[in-house]
């Protein structure tokens, strides 16, 4: 597997654009379009929020019905939720002003939207920057790139990534971006994240491949533990590697997977270290578990901890916030065998041994966590499971920006 530069025009047959639409910021691109130049097989995992947005209703219905997508619309700055049947009819006007622009059928047409909840999208504007992107799409790189950083919202930074590996002699490309910097919590977070690749699989494959991958990438980040009404992540196929179609879960199946959960794991870690008013990118890794479902649970209760986030912040080894966070977590362990290290680019340091401090140095372990990306690694010495979650620190500008979010 290589990794390449890029997003997703990397993969043959894709192409992007961006455009300043005036839907909720000013001076910046709001509104970014992917289309593929032939139809693609379409997966997509979406938000288990009971309230689900109206681009989220839309998604669903043409991922399950529609014999092939082509094009996927996304603006940022409003949600286009909580806004009943006039939201779920703006979604249809958008798909309809794609149709006409890419000349595709209306229901070939994704649309996704992030932003303020409760708003509705104004649909003048929504409808011109669909007609300006389409005139505007590139397959170059910096296509995908400014697609990227156009669905922004309170992020810092533009996200994506590319992989390329060999399946079926041919060259194969999977290429990504997302955003997501606050209401993010597992269970398909708000999070949006978009995967193409010019691959050859089945539609059913598609799917499998997804779903299964979401358990160990976007579901398991977490920044503020509010699980938003707009998570979607959508994988659009288009066959232009010119591979032999995967029908069965072969060799070829698992290289792809294998790819697949590059992308989505970089890009989930990506939207965990941009958390909002995020200073350090936190992992924490359960080994020794008895079970896979017990390694989740701890993990993703550490890194969903308030008094732990605010500790990495303060670059405080406050490791009995860790042990209190599993402890209430559901899951059954001796506390009496746990180990704990923290890690990071600055060196590796045991801080405790079956359930009791070690005599560690405070200022080695504050140089550890002073780093931008650190680790805590949590052995309960019951077994050989493991998982990994990533959250990220609870900093003053996190309430700062969600005190005024709507402004």
């Amino acid at each position: 597997m290589k990794r390449i530069e890029g997003g997703v025009t990397a993969a043959a047959g894709f192409c992007a654009a961006s455009t300043a639409a005036g839907i909720k910021y000013k001076d910046r691109d709001d509104m970014a379009l992917i289309f593929s130049e032939t139809p693609c097989r379409a997966a997509g995992t979406f938000t288990r929020n009971v309230v689900k947005a109206a681009p989220v209703k839309w998604d669903q219905r043409i991922v399950s019905e529609s014999e092939f997508a082509q094009a996927v619309v996304v603006n940022a700055g409003i949600a286009n939720a909580c806004t009943g049947k006039e939201g779920l009819g703006y979604c249809r006007e958008t798909a309809r002003a794609a149709s006409a622009a890419l000349k595709i059928p209306e229901e070939a047409v994704l649309v996704a939207s992030t932003g303020v909840i409760g708003m509705q999208l104004p649909i003048d504007r929504i409808k011109a920057g669909v007609e300006a992107m389409a005139s505007c799409l590139s397959g170059e790189l910096k296509g995908g790139t400014a697609a990227a950083q156009a669905i922004m919202t309170t992020d810092t930074k533009k996200k994506e990534v590319a992989v390329q590996v060999e399946i079926g002699g041919r060259t194969v490309t999977v290429g990504g971006m997302c955003k997501g910097s606050g209401m993010i919590h597992p269970d398909m977070c708000t999070m949006l994240a978009f995967v193409t690749t010019d691959l050859a699989i089945s539609k059913e494959l598609l799917q499998e491949a997804l779903s299964e991958d979401i358990k160990d990438t976007y579901n398991m980040i977490s920044v503020d533990g509010d699980t938003s009404t707009n998570d979607t992540v959508l994988l659009l196929a288009n066959g232009m590697a010119g591979n032999p179609e995967i029908t069965e879960k072969n060799q070829d199946y698992e290289i792809f997977c294998q790819a697949l959960n590059m992308v989505n794991e970089t890009l989930a870690k990506k939207m965990a270290g941009d958390g909002e008013g995020c200073t350090a990118l936190f992992e924490v890794k359960v080994k020794g578990a008895e079970s896979k479902e017990q390694a989740v649970t701890l993990s993703k209760s550490i890194i969903t901890s308030n008094l732990t986030k605010a500790a990495i912040f303060g670059h405080d080894a406050n490791w009995g916030r860790i042990l209190c966070a599993m402890g209430y977590s559901g899951a059954q362990f001796d506390p009496e065998k746990v180990d704990l290290f923290f890690e990071s680019k600055a060196g590796r340091l045991q801080i405790i041994e079956n359930g009791v401090a070690l005599a560690y140095s405070e200022e080695e372990a504050t140089k550890i966590l002073s780093e931008p990306e650190v680790t805590a690694i949590a052995d309960v010495k019951m077994g050989s499971a493991t998982a990994t979650a990533w959250g990220c620190d609870l900093t003053f500008d996190y309430v700062k920006i969600n005190a005024d979010y709507r402004s």
